[in-house]
């Protein structure tokens, strides 16, 4: 009997994670074209269903573990040294990397001229529903009542009721220690829960890409082509080439290593299209790689709300160019030297969630642009998506890595040493003390 169960653990097959998301986009591809091609209703119904859910399931923990997260990271501050600086560190590299990122976009829009060849009118176009302005912006930050911002998913209003509750508890000290303490317990509850629902990954990545390609097809992509090619070419040049350069000449850091350490939640941000969601795999990323614990649950569920490279800077100053040229208006210095502004400052509008049509629509509506551009570019937004989120958390993941290399803190021994890391150890690298977990989900 013994030999037997010996063959039979010898046979077990183990995929990693990364592997099992890349499958499941394979696999959600396939089912996607054939339920469209040969107009399979059920299955097209199905794939719509379980792509849903998943998305419901990590959107159901965002709103409390925004809040959580962003008390509780606050309150770890106070055991980390120099405090203070990290997070004045932490904010400058945010805006440095934002900058950066938005003049690529520039760069990629004007050299692309992603308007032209497009079959699209301004009559193509329709007001969103939502827009975004600096008023609603500054002025919307502050709730009315306590109830509605997690109710409506305001994140950039829970963000501000988080930070004022983190910093009440520090100055409460120990007559705020339960409430303290019950946050923490709160927060690991919240994402050992959403933990389960990462586990889904890859089938929800069957479903979400099964579902893109039966409602949009191949056919979408005609008069959005150049468009979409920019989005791509410029948050992967950011991706693979600025974050690279910072690694190697800002924080004397091998690039590879980075990539081996984030990729898991690179990846899962690429099928989520949620930075939130993705949060605890990328502060599991960020502990792997040597960034102190105390000091990586701050920087990462702040970047989490506010740091966006992808959807706040690249696409807004593509997307800004394009609808100018199907309005026929003409953008001069000052316009884009406007957009850099918005993507630097207004980043926070995007919040972590799935679209960047308010960081949009904030853009346009500054440099006066027609907001029925926002409607020639909702078709195609989740296709774009896909690789600003996976953007947005590369970055998120890059700054408290960066901050910690400069400040000689970084734990050069575990970056140097990292592997890519499975995403079965995130419950206990980010809720607790590391411990050894297998290298890769078995199955079979």
């Amino acid at each position: 009997m013994s030999d037997k169960s010996g063959d039979k653990s010898g046979l077990r097959i183990s995929i990693p994670f990364w592997a099992q998301v890349l499958l499941g986009l394979v696999v959600g591809l396939v089912l996607g074209f054939v339920a469209r091609t040969y107009d399979v209703s059920w299955l097209a119904t199905a794939l719509d269903k379980v792509g849903g859910i998943f998305v419901q399931l990590l959107k159901l923990a965002v709103a409390p573990l925004v809040f959580f997260a962003i008390v509780v990271s606050i309150t770890n501050l106070r055991k980390v040294n120099n405090a203070a600086r990290l997070a004045g560190r932490t904010l400058l590299w945010f805006m440095i990397t934002s900058l950066i990122a938005v003049v690529i976009g520039l760069v990629v829009g004007l050299v692309s001229d992603p308007g032209a060849g497009s079959a699209l009118t301004p009559a193509d176009g329709a007001e969103p529903e939502r827009t975004g302005s600096w008023l609603d912006f500054l002025t919307g930050i502050v709730p009315t009542d306590v109830v509605t911002p997690f109710t409506e998913l305001n994140v950039l209003q829970i963000v501000f009721m988080a930070v004022v509750a983190g910093v009440a508890i520090l100055k409460a000290g120990s007559k705020a220690q339960p409430v303290l303490a019950l946050s923490e317990s709160v927060l690991e509850l919240l994402q050992k829960a959403l933990w389960w629902v990462i586990l889904l990954a890859p089938v929800g990545s069957a479903g979400l890409i099964g579902r893109a390609v039966v409602q949009y097809g191949w056919d979408l992509l005609g008069d959005y082509a150049t468009f979409t090619a920019g989005i791509y070419i410029g948050c992967a040049l950011v991706l693979f080439g600025v974050y690279p350069l910072l690694l190697a000449f800002a924080g004397r850091l091998n690039p590879l290593q980075f990539f081996k350490g984030a990729w898991p939640a690179i990846q899962l941000a690429f099928v989520s299209r949620s930075s939130v969601g993705t949060m605890p795999v990328t502060q599991q990323s960020a502990i792997r790689l040597g960034v102190p614990k105390d000091y990586a649950s701050f920087a990462v569920p702040f970047g989490a709300t506010t740091k966006m490279d992808g959807c706040a800077a690249i696409y807004p100053a593509i997307a800004a160019i394009f609808v100018a040229q199907i309005f026929d208006v003409r953008l001069g210095i000052k316009e884009y030297l406007l957009i850099a502004f918005v993507s630097v400052i207004g980043s926070a509008a995007t919040a972590g969630l799935t679209g960047a049509t308010v960081m949009l629509t904030l853009t346009l509506s500054t440099l006066g642009l027609p907001m029925e551009g926002v409607g020639l570019l909702l078709a195609i937004d989740p296709i774009l998506d896909m690789i600003r989120t996976a953007t947005n958390v590369a970055g998120q993941a890059l700054v408290p890595v960066l901050v910690s290399a400069r400040e000689q803190i970084l734990d050069r021994t575990k970056y140097d040493n990292v592997s890519i890391s499975p995403v079965g150890d995130v419950e206990t690298t980010v809720l607790g003390e590391p411990q050894p977990q297998p290298a890769a989900s078995g199955v079979g």
